[in-house]
């Protein structure tokens, strides 16, 4: 049985559609591929995405023992977080509500399986 790491990262102050764009291009690589992709991203949610895989590497190295090249990305997902509601007001005495959404980050890493 494999084992698998977790690192979760909530209420990231940005919307899940952002960060899906960015998860979707690391998920099933290995760790250090994907830190080398997320590095060089433009995009806002590239820095806490890395943060998370880097943390993750770092507890299968220190809790589970684990070898970093042996490592790859099992699942990523960003699921919502809550939504601030801001108010604004527009011309004519009407209402433009701002959402401010935010998001939850999981990245699940397992150890690569010798074939034989």
């Amino acid at each position: 049985m494999p084992t698998d790491v977790r690192a979760k990262a909530r209420y990231v102050p940005i919307s899940p559609f952002k960060v899906r764009r960015v998860i979707n291009l690391v998920r099933g690589k290995g760790a250090d591929e994907a830190l080398d992709i997320l590095q060089f991203l433009p995009h806002s949610a590239a820095r806490p995405v890395y943060k998370l895989i880097a943390s993750a590497i770092a507890n299968a190295e220190e809790n589970f023992g684990l070898n970093r090249e042996d490592l790859y990305i099992y699942r990523i997902f960003a699921d919502e977080g809550p939504t601030r509601k801001w108010r604004r007001f527009g011309a004519r005495g009407r209402f433009k509500p701002i959402l401010r959404r935010s998001s939850h980050i999981t990245v699940i890493l397992r150890e690569r399986e010798e074939e034989l």
